[in-house]
């Protein structure tokens, strides 16, 4: 085979279709828009639209509610701690805090606080300072030898 033999398979490359453009095209004179009305029209997105009928997004009931104040938290597994440990990017020594833990790429920003739960398993002996934890974390860190203060506990 050489360069000036390659070709696509047949019927691989097929040509597009030019509508409006004459009644022997096969897409004429409407161009396959039916006629006249709003959808004939360029312009139009009517999602949701049910011709008048009221829509089903507001025939099913509301629920629920969205509180406009909540926080959501980054969160923090006690593995990633210990793997990130491991690879000298925490020091197990220092006080391991949330300027520290984003500071070594664990967690990418604060929010409105650093959360730590129990998932993984922890070895180092730690002293976090952080904003919340689970009952697990806080037990699994003292169990270790290691403390965990969270904001609740130190107000």
């Amino acid at each position: 085979m050489k360069l000036h033999e390659l070709h696509d398979n047949e019927g691989a490359n097929r040509k597009k279709k030019r509508i409006g453009r004459g009644p022997g095209s096969g897409k004429g004179k409407t161009g396959g828009r039916g006629i006249k009305g709003q959808k004939s029209r360029s312009g139009v997105a009517i999602n949701g639209y049910e011709g008048g009928q009221m829509p089903l997004y507001q025939r099913l009931p509301k629920r629920g509610f969205n509180k406009p104040n909540r926080k959501s938290y980054a969160v923090v597994n006690l593995g990633l701690i210990e793997k990130f440990i491991g690879t000298k990017k925490l020091d197990p020594k220092a006080e391991i805090n949330e300027d520290a833990l984003v500071a070594s790429g664990l967690v990418r920003r604060k929010l409105d606080g650093v959360r730590v739960l129990a998932k993984g398993e922890l070895k180092s002996k730690v002293n976090l300072v952080v904003t919340g934890a689970s009952k697990a974390a806080v037990e699994a860190v003292t169990k270790a030898g290691g403390t965990l203060t969270t904001a609740a506990s130190s107000e």
